[in-house]
C-alpha cells in the first residue's frame, strides 16, 4: 500500500507532488474541513495549529511537516511523538536581502533624502559607509549566514553568536565570546535567532546598556527576542540610532501602538520572507522530503522539541 499524504495546502502542492513522487498517495483537504476517519502517515502542514493538529494520532500521522521556519506557535505535545520537519533557511535570501535593504537604507539616510520640493544645498549630505562598518549577528542559521555572506561582500567586518560555537563559522566570520562581547563592537545588530525560552528578551535593559552608542537593530526574527519597553528607552536616549523591525510583539501591533509614530522605528508588516519563488521553496523543501520519507531516509529540517527550533 503506497504512502498516505493529508495535505492542507491545496491542490498546486498536490499537483507537483503527485508529479515528483507518483507512487504516493496525495489526499487534500482545507485544515477546517478534515473529515473524520482519514488516515494518514505523513501531513503537509499549515504554517499555525488548527483543530485538526488535535487529532493527529487518530490519523495516524508519523511525520509532519510545517511551511514555516519557527515552531515556538507549536504547543511541545505537537511536536512530540513523530517526526516534524520545517522548512529552515528557506526564506535565506529574501530575508537577508531585506536586512542588507535595511543595513543601507540606514547608513544613506533613505528615504529622507529623496526630495518632494528644492533643498536648500545641493551636492552636499551626511551619509554613511556599510562597508567597514560591524556587523553583528544574533544566530548563525541559514538565514544569519546568508546575511554574513551579504554583508561581507560590502566589505563589513562580521561577527556572529551562535548557540553551539563548536559548529564553527563561514570563512570571514568571526565568534563573538558572548553577547555582550558581540553588542559591545555591532553598527549594526541582526537579529536571526530562534525564538526560545533562551532567548526571550534576549535584547534587554541590561543589553541595551552595553550597546555601542548609535547601533542599528534589524529583527527578523521574532518579537519576543526584544523587550520592546526597554527598547523604547534606548531609542529615546540615543543609545539605539534607529530598529528596522519584521517581527514585533503581538502581531499585528494595535493601531494606537507607539512604534508607528516613533522617528527611530521602521516597522514593516513580517514579510522579509517575501519572493516570488516563495512557494516554491516551501514545496520543493516538502516533495525533497517525501521522496526521503518513501525511501527511509533521514529526513531534512528535523525540529529538536527539546532545543525549540
Amino acid at each position: 500500500m503506497p504512502e498516505r499524504v493529508l495535505n492542507l495546502l491545496g491542490d498546486r502542492l498536490e499537483s507537483a507532488a503527485r508529479a515528483a513522487v507518483p507512487d504516493v498517495e496525495i489526499i487534500s483537504h482545507p485544515a477546517d474541513r478534515v473529515p473524520d476517519g482519514v488516515q494518514a502517515e505523513a501531513m503537509f502542514s499549515t504554517w499555525t495549529p488548527m483543530p485538526v493538529h488535535e487529532r493527529l494520532d487518530a490519523i495516524g500521522v508519523q511525520w509532519m511537516h510545517l511551511p514555516s521556519t519557527g515552531v515556538d506557535r507549536w504547543p511541545r505535545e505537537l511536536l512530540d511523538g513523530r517526526v516534524v520537519t520545517c522548512a529552515r533557511g528557506l526564506s535565506a535570501i529574501p530575508i537577508a536581502e531585506y536586512v542588507l535593504t535595511a543595513m543601507l537604507a540606514f547608513e544613506k539616510d533613505v528615504p529622507a533624502i529623496f526630495l518632494d520640493a528644492a533643498p536648500e544645498h545641493w551636492n552636499f549630505a551626511e551619509l554613511g559607509e556599510l562597508g567597514e562598518r560591524t556587523v553583528g549577528i544574533v544566530g548563525l542559521g541559514g538565514i544569519g549566514e546568508a546575511v554574513a555572506t551579504r554583508a561581507l561582500g560590502f566589505g563589513c567586518r562580521v561577527r556572529a553568536l551562535r548557540r553551539h560555537p563548536e559548529h564553527g563559522a563561514p570563512d570571514g566570520v568571526e565568534l563573538a565570546a558572548d553577547l555582550e562581547d558581540l553588542l559591545a563592537s555591532a553598527d549594526h545588530v541582526v537579529l536571526a535567532a530562534p525564538a526560545t525560552a533562551a532567548t526571550e528578551n534576549l535584547l534587554d535593559d541590561a543589553a541595551f546598556d552595553v550597546v555601542k552608542p548609535g547601533v542599528h537593530v534589524v529583527n527578523i526574527a521574532r518579537g519576543s527576542l526584544i523587550d520592546q519597553d526597554a527598547l523604547r528607552s534606548a531609542l529615546d536616549d540615543g543609545r539605539v540610532a534607529m530598529a528596522t523591525l519584521d517581527t514585533v510583539t503581538p502581531e499585528p501591533l494595535p493601531e494606537d501602538h507607539w512604534m508607528y509614530a516613533h522617528p527611530k522605528v521602521r516597522v514593516t508588516a513580517h514579510v522579509s520572507w517575501s519572493s516570488p519563488r516563495a512557494m516554491e521553496r516551501i514545496q520543493q523543501s516538502f516533495i525533497d522530503n517525501l521522496r526521503r520519507f518513501v525511501a527511509g531516509e533521514t529526513l531534512l529540517g528535523i525540529v529538536d522539541p527539546d532545543e525549540g527550533y
